[in-house]
């Protein structure tokens, strides 16, 4: 006879709180929370007015599967919405540990594989080796290339990012227990701050994690405090996402270039980071250190996974100039969750530990 046990079935909870059910993926180590059901109709006619209508009025979705004893202080989210844009294949809303970003670059990744093998997309014609995915990001509009067999999904996935630009070059601001540092701003989808890791003392290689993220949110706060980020589409856009701190290799070589991101309240990406990516490859690109279609390789410092990053084409956003860069990596399934409330839970919400 078959044990009870064996049989899936859902612990009591509360029957008016809806089921969160969630497929869970990976991107080079980063985490991605898909939510599948349970989270309540996100209202708004575009997709940013979705954005703020969900840190207002359902953010307690987004704390309870983010946060422990659900999640941690580093996963990441994605909520799938209806799309405004007629060319877009399904919208998305990226979690964190601190809100919602414009952009997220594993998440595509990730989602370009989800949405091929759950039917968000036409199923592709037999013998095609790749199929197109248009996700509508608070960014804008990605286009996902995912590699493809007999219609599901196989091997990586890359894609091409929004119009990518320089904000500010060797900008100097005074960071806490560090002095005068020279950064760089630059945008992927969001925005981020680039410092050599040495000129706060460390090596991105072989430095402590906990040291690498303190000197980086030391670097995030006084760059929020002492320069204006400014969008030319939107407000929504105009904020400093996190800090990336570096090895310093910026010229072009065929060898890989680590970096650590940090962002959102001291989140710690596992990945290369995509929309990092997409910002240094701007980045470089604006100082004549690369050129269109030369493919740059980028590690990650925490699990050593590789993303690889190429501009495309030119491009422009407002009166900047711009460039378009697509961005490779790959993403895995981990698995299946249903996440249940009790009524009686003081800690239904979540909760996080610093």
């Amino acid at each position: 006879m078959e044990s009870a046990l064996a049989v899936p079935r859902l612990p009591p909870h509360d029957p008016g709180t809806p089921v969160l059910s969630v497929v869970d993926m990976h991107t080079g180590g980063e985490p991605l929370r898909i939510v599948l059901a349970g989270c309540p109709e996100v209202s708004g006619p575009t997709l940013l007015a979705k954005r703020r209508y969900m840190r207002q009025h359902l953010d307690h979705v987004r704390r309870r599967l983010m946060f422990e004893p659900r999640g941690h202080r580093d996963m990441y989210g994605a909520v799938l919405v209806p799309s405004e844009l007629p060319d877009a294949h399904l919208g998305v809303l990226f979690l964190h540990n601190e809100g919602y970003s414009s952009m997220c670059g594993h998440a595509v990744l990730a989602l370009g594989r989800f949405a091929l093998d759950f039917g968000l997309v036409p199923a592709p014609a037999a013998g095609t080796r790749e199929a197109r995915v248009n996700i509508h990001c608070p960014c804008g509009l990605v286009t996902a290339f995912v590699a493809c067999e007999d219609g599901r999904s196989h091997g990586p996935v890359r894609f091409h990012s929004v119009p990518a630009f320089v904000l500010a070059t060797d900008l100097m601001v005074d960071v806490p227990g560090h002095g005068k540092v020279m950064v760089d701003i630059a945008y992927g989808g969001a925005f981020y701050a680039f410092v050599t890791a040495e000129k706060l003392g460390l090596d991105i290689c072989s430095a402590k994690t906990r040291d690498l993220v303190d000197a980086a949110s030391a670097v995030t706060e006084a760059v929020k405090a002492q320069f204006k980020i400014n969008h030319p589409d939107s407000e929504d856009l105009a904020f400093l996402y996190g800090t990336i701190l570096t090895d310093g290799k910026d010229a072009y070589t065929k060898e890989p270039t680590t970096n650590i991101c940090v962002f959102a309240d001291e989140q710690v990406d596992r990945s290369p980071t995509g929309s990092g990516v997409t910002a240094r490859i701007a980045l470089q690109y604006h100082k004549g250190l690369l050129e269109l279609n030369q493919t740059r390789a980028f590690k990650s410092s925490a699990t050593g996974s590789v993303f690889t990053g190429k501009a495309v084409r030119e491009a422009k956003c407002g009166d900047f100039k711009a460039v378009i860069v697509e961005v490779s990596g790959q993403a895995h399934y981990t698995g299946t969750a249903s996440f249940i409330v009790e009524d009686d839970d003081p800690l239904r919400d979540g909760f996080l530990l610093k």
